[in-house]
């Protein structure tokens, strides 16, 4: 009797879209990808699937993508936690195709399926100009981790006291600043990543250590931020714990994501610095390494890219303040020679 193999015409032609999210799924954890990846890819699918029920992912064809697509653009009204209906953003609606793309690329190599996504032109975005803090502005940062807004009371005189987090938000700060860690890999770090002696900070490879793809790889700490960092530990009643997490809240628990934006946010109020976030840091430490003398190959290996795009970016912007920093310092000029 013939059966019919999983890469048989017949059990291809009946292969489900729910069926096929979840074997995608699998193989891109099996592959190593970020859990932040896979829940992307994971919250876009199934979002896709209530719009198209299910059916044999073999029927999909392009115009499917495109319709999805244009209704997101068009009528999608996204929930959002501050009650906004502001449309989804070009780039948001871009990573939707770039999820199709390695969907259905997915299913084309393990089953040999012609590939709907691969004739949709990429939907295009504006990017957003890359946003860096002044010097002044991480001056007023840095203070706001230190004190309290001052206190108004009608009984005595006005007060400023010191935060019992003060230590610990300073350290925060200038390791983002100080390594351009992405959000997720500083709040992976344990007390043993870091060498407060050499500065040498790892960022462990695989989920655990929180980095884009699972690739880790090592950054380094200044003297600023590593006595910082020493005095914070030198406070906490596990600092000699070397699996302990190097940043914890006040209920002892390791910083997501999440936890540590709202942190950065309230340190970012407090200060009236507007437009405070942690990848802000990352970008900061970027353009402040390229206009400091250093090379675009070395600042890619420290930020972790896999490419040199976002790097020549970078690049890009550091050349122009550099133009516009001569235009003002111009020996010749300023000498009216």
């Amino acid at each position: 009797m013939n059966r019919s193999s999983p890469g048989s015409t017949k059990s291809k032609s009946t292969l489900l879209i729910s069926k096929s999210i979840d074997g995608f799924l699998k193989f891109k954890t099996a592959e190593g990808l970020s859990q932040r990846t896979i829940t992307t890819y994971e919250y876009t699918l199934n979002q896709w699937l209530k719009y198209i029920g299910d059916q044999c992912v073999s029927k999909v064809q392009p115009s499917d993508l495109t319709g999805y697509l244009a209704w997101l653009r068009t009528e999608y009204k996204p929930i959002r936690f501050n009650g906004s209906e502001e449309p989804l953003s070009a780039k948001t609606i871009r990573n939707v195709w770039v999820t199709f793309r390695s969907f259905f690329g997915w299913l084309q190599v393990e089953f040999k399926y012609p590939n709907p996504a691969k004739e949709i032109s990429a939907p295009k975005f504006q990017k957003h100009p890359v946003q860096t803090f002044t010097k002044e502005e991480l001056e007023r940062i840095m203070k706001a981790c230190l004190y309290a807004r001052e206190s108004q009371t009608e009984v005595r005189k006005k007060f400023i006291i010191r935060r019992p987090s003060a230590n610990r938000d300073q350290a925060i700060v200038l390791v983002l600043l100080d390594t351009g860690l992405r959000a997720t890999e500083l709040c992976s770090l344990t007390i043993n990543d870091v060498d407060l002696k050499t500065g040498k900070v790892t960022v462990r490879h695989g989920v655990g250590g929180g980095a884009k793809g699972g690739k880790g790889r090592t950054v380094y700490l200044g003297k600023v931020a590593r006595k910082t960092v020493w005095r914070y530990l030198a406070g906490r009643e596990d600092g000699d714990d070397s699996d302990a997490p190097l940043f914890i809240s006040h209920a002892d628990r390791p910083f997501n994501k999440d936890s540590l934006r709202v942190l950065i946010n309230r340190l970012g109020a407090r200060a009236e610095v507007k437009k405070t976030y942690p990848h802000k840091f990352r970008h900061t430490f970027a353009i402040t390494y390229l206009r400091s003398g250093g090379d675009v190959f070395t600042l890619q290996s420290l930020l972790g890219h896999g490419s040199l795009d976002m790097v020549r970016h970078y690049a890009q912007i550091a050349e122009v303040d550099v133009a516009q920093a001569h235009r003002k310092a111009s020996p010749a000029d300023n000498m009216h020679l």
